[in-house]
């Protein structure tokens, strides 16, 4: 339902009459996707007036799911993100005193994921399947995902940094950018922290931290928490091979399939350079790429997001378990 906010203008003779407001317009879409032009003047409105509006922002697709004029809704930070670096203090503030007591840290790579799939595979999946558990859990906030992992010796040039582009930290760097960041989230008032990582490397670093600061803090109720991979990973191969799809260990069809069905804008994925890996040495890919889909990528996500989720609920004893 769509309902007008009016105020009342004086119009000659005829003494006060309704005037439109601006309306404010809400949506999960950036906000310039409804963003309505700027009004210069109110100017009286009737019954008549309110009608044809009404019938011009049905036309144009709007209906009562994505377009909100309630101005309490504006005011609240949970309408607006669920992530942390588009919020300002305040709204973290009250967004964690209305219940959003768990931050998610998700860790990344920058690296390389063989000619048909863009460095920040894991970035971007990160910051995806996180704001999908967010919203799958209902009581949490996402911090900015980790871009660095672990991925080889820059010196020696092995594992993936003998691509061009990859980025490799050490262990050590990496688990103490875990610590700050969780540390901070616990001055920020989060009573649950959960560590995760899209990259396969640095799970043991993070294990570690996690296990270290939950010792440190439980006695004051703060839990910090590692959900790792082990699990999901499997799952993702059973529904795989159960298709009779190679899954391979990098750059496959798990991976390049999940990405695939994100990159709506069709930035990220090379289409025309899906293929077989061959040796791994020279494609930085072991699988078979060209058998991944947007369908069952967009499968795989929610068989991710459903398993970590279920994971988060298990150790933070939330019962409401999938």
């Amino acid at each position: 339902m769509i309902r007008l906010a009016h105020r009342y203008v004086r119009s000659g003779a005829r003494g006060w009459a309704p005037a439109c407001s601006a309306m404010r317009l809400t949506n999960s879409a950036p906000p310039h996707a409804f963003a309505p032009k700027a009004i210069v003047a109110p100017k009286p409105c009737n019954a008549l007036h309110v009608l044809i509006l009404s019938a011009v922002l049905l036309a144009a697709g709007c209906n009562g799911a994505a377009l909100h004029v309630d101005r309490e809704s504006q005011r609240d930070p949970v309408s607006r993100s669920l992530f942390i670096d588009e919020l300002t203090w305040p709204e973290i503030r009250d967004a964690i005193a209305a219940g959003k007591t768990t931050a998610i840290y998700f860790a990344g790579s920058t690296e390389e994921n063989g000619p048909h799939m863009v460095l920040g595979k894991h970035n971007l999946l990160a910051r995806y399947e996180a704001l999908a558990i967010a919203r799958e859990l209902g009581n949490a906030l996402v911090y900015p995902v980790m871009p660095f992992a672990p991925t080889g010796d820059p010196v020696a040039k092995d594992g993936l940094m003998k691509f061009p582009g990859s980025i490799s930290i050490s262990e050590r760097t990496f688990g103490e950018v875990a610590r700050d960041v969780a540390v901070s989230a616990i001055a920020a008032g989060f009573k649950n922290v959960i560590l995760l990582g899209e990259h396969g490397g640095g799970q043991q670093a993070l294990e570690n931290v996690a296990d270290a600061l939950d010792a440190e803090w439980s006695q004051s109720g703060v839990h910090v928490y590692h959900v790792g991979n082990a699990d999901v990973d499997r799952r993702l191969a059973e529904y795989c091979e159960a298709r009779h799809l190679v899954v391979g260990e990098h750059a496959g069809v798990p991976d390049t399939s999940k990405l695939l069905a994100i990159d709506a804008d069709r930035k990220w994925v090379r289409r025309d350079k899906l293929a077989p890996g061959g040796a791994w040495n020279e494609s930085g890919v072991d699988g078979d790429p060209s058998a991944a889909t947007e369908e069952l990528g967009r499968h795989l996500i929610e068989i991710s997001v459903s398993g970590w989720a279920n994971e988060i609920r298990r150790l933070t004893g939330d019962q409401n378990i999938r």
